[in-house]
């Protein structure tokens, strides 16, 4: 199955699968907005489609052909969601059903969906494991819940459907995002070379973004009675978020000042990534300071400019400005 569909494939986390899965000698299709701007490079191996997910005649029609399917394409994230909650209805929820139908119809024969570790809501408990109950909290989660529901409904043998919940990508891409928690402080560290961290024992579990691509590619590849109709957990290390503000700063520079503000805010996320291992063999091979080495390089090499600033680089402030409809 050489022929896979990418929506969302020019996003943060596309825009490294999708050349990755090129090298890899796929046959990739991006079907993408490209509200951030063009983020990957000419291939032979590669079609780009610029459509919204709400135009079912387009999705229709561009998943013909197509072996599998990853679906990223969302508006991410809390904050970028409640900005416009109808759109993020439209995109996030109300457009999911007719893309798994559409392609169950065009003959796919793999269907893999991003969903999200925020569907736990907050637990208690040490490992937050897949077998533990949804409490979403917002409307964003709870919709990344109902998704997973909906395309269930859809598996059969003919028909892989599996379902990855990743915890917070953190490092490099070519269509950068500084609004995630260790590229936040990354960012600020290399560049005001001072952190605020609010409250600090609040449990993050991050991933780096080469081992979440390596996990895409895994579910691509591996035998379909593994992940059939099953959902996975996807992290690599839950720290709170003075450790890694003392990981960002360990590679930054001892230079950089650590502030520590109160919050009321002490939400704490903690997922626990044994049943990929376990099942499908799968454990993360970077952590969280290479991912803050990938982004100082980018920073010094001038490979990412204007980084407080460059309203690219922060998906609330780009929606902002182009006032998506």
């Amino acid at each position: 199955m050489k022929n896979i569909f990418i929506t969302g494939g020019a996003g943060y986390v596309g825009s490294v699968l999708t050349p990755y899965l090129l090298s890899k000698n796929y046959n990739v299709t991006v079907f993408d907005l490209f509200i951030y701007g063009e983020t990957l490079k000419q291939h032979n191996n590669l079609k780009i489609i610029k459509g919204d997910m709400r135009d079912n005649v387009l999705l229709k029609k561009s998943l013909e052909g197509q072996d599998q399917v990853i679906h990223l394409a969302c508006i991410s994230n809390d904050p970028s969601f409640e900005l416009n909650p109808k759109l993020g209805k439209e995109i996030n929820l109300d457009s999911f059903e007719p893309l798994v139908a559409n392609s169950k119809n065009a003959g796919v024969k793999r269907f893999v969906y991003a969903s999200s570790s925020s569907v736990y809501g907050i637990k208690e408990e040490k490992n937050v494991s897949e077998d533990m109950s949804l409490e979403p909290l917002t409307d964003y989660s709870k919709f990344k819940a109902k998704c997973e529901k909906i395309l269930f409904k859809y598996k059969s043998d003919d028909f892989i459907a599996s379902v990855i919940r990743p915890a917070t990508v953190c490092g490099y891409s070519p269509r950068q995002r500084l609004d995630l928690v260790v590229n936040i402080l990354s960012n600020l560290a290399y560049h005001k070379r001072e952190i605020s961290v609010f409250g600090g024992d609040q449990l993050r579990p991050n991933i780096h973004i080469k081992d979440m691509v390596r996990a895409y590619e895994l579910f691509i590849e591996i035998d379909a009675e593994k992940i059939n109709g099953k959902i996975f957990n996807v992290g690599f290390e839950n720290k709170t978020v003075n450790e890694l503000a003392s990981s960002v700063k360990s590679v930054i520079g001892n230079d950089v000042i650590i502030k520590h503000v109160p919050t009321d805010d002490n939400r704490s996320y903690h997922v626990s990534s044994k049943k990929i291992w376990n099942e499908l063999g799968f454990k993360a091979n970077y952590n969280i300071e290479d991912a803050v080495k990938d982004l100082k390089n980018a920073f010094e090499k001038k490979i990412l400019n204007n980084c407080l600033d460059d309203i690219n680089y922060f998906n609330i402030k780009k929606m902002q400005n182009i006032n998506m409809v």
